[in-house]
């Protein structure tokens, strides 16, 4: 279960009318605390933040499944369902979920550490087009230094 100030923050940015992929980064940058604060491990940097992308779903930011390409077949059902499980509001199973509580207690925290996001926001880069990360670079300029 997220925490409720995440949630909180959440619906805030909705509010503001910031895009989905905002509101999933408030659940994204929880996720990561909780490695870092040694809650629980994580395998890779890209299973802190799909974890975090699932429980936004989940709390009901409508944050669409990837699209095709993108990922594996099996990730774009999970995150179908994920949408699913936001729309109505279900109790999660205690049982299930301190089983994955525990499963994630044995990985390492490495995954959530400055330099392995730096390496994944480098590599995430890359896979993107040459105009799509320049479009990013100018959305960002435009943002910055209160302008």
């Amino acid at each position: 279960m997220p925490e409720k100030e995440t949630v909180e923050r959440a619906r805030r940015d909705a509010r503001e009318g910031k895009s989905p992929s905002t509101q999933a980064g408030e659940f994204v940058r929880e996720e990561i605390e909780h490695v870092r604060e040694g809650k629980h491990g994580v395998r890779s940097t890209k299973q802190a933040i799909a974890i975090g992308l699932s429980k936004a779903r989940r709390a009901g930011v409508k944050l669409a499944a990837p699209k095709k390409g993108r990922v594996s077949a099996r990730t774009r059902k999970q995150a179908t369902r994920d949408l699913r499980k936001g729309a109505r509001k279900a109790k999660p199973s205690s049982s299930r979920s301190r089983a994955a509580s525990r499963a994630l207690k044995d990985e390492p925290h490495s995954g959530a550490s400055p330099k392995a996001l730096a390496r994944h926001a480098k590599q995430a880069a890359r896979a993107r087009s040459k105009r799509a990360r320049s479009q990013s670079a100018k959305r960002a300029a435009r943002t910055r230094r209160g302008r």
